[in-house]
């Protein structure tokens, strides 16, 4: 496996790390789009673990120290991973993906209307929905 760091690596080359990493130890048999949304959604309570019943300057000074945020990054990885083998398993376009959902959430979350709120889009006046072309 070559080194990068998020500036070097592609998404696809990340997808062939983790691919070839399961396909090593004969792992796709598993690799299933159920199995891998379940893992999914254990890692992410394994992530959440350490943002669990702190305030958000505990979890500052939690992550501030390296053991934790060490962990803290392996945890997110595990998910990345995660993601990446379901992406890969479905065929799904990562960033073709990501930039049609940020075009669709554009759409639903004019910047005028939503700058500083945390809102969903269902809360913006009827203006920021688009109206039909005859209306």
């Amino acid at each position: 496996m070559t080194q990068a760091d998020d500036a070097a690596a592609t998404i696809t080359e990340l997808k062939t790390w983790v691919r070839a990493f399961s396909q090593a130890r004969d792992w796709e048999q598993f690799h299933n789009p159920k199995d891998l949304a379940l893992a999914l959604v254990c890692e992410v309570g394994e992530l959440v673990e350490h943002l669990r019943y702190r305030t958000n300057d505990e979890i500052t000074a939690h992550l501030s120290q390296a053991q934790h945020h060490t962990e803290f990054a392996h945890e997110v990885a595990d998910c990345l991973w995660l993601l990446l083998r379901l992406a890969d398993v479905t065929d799904i376009d990562l960033a073709t993906s990501l930039r049609e959902k940020l075009e669709l959430a554009d759409r639903k979350y004019p910047v005028d209307q939503s700058r500083g709120r945390p809102d969903k889009y269902t809360a913006y006046s009827a203006t920021s929905q688009e109206k039909p072309a005859d209306g």
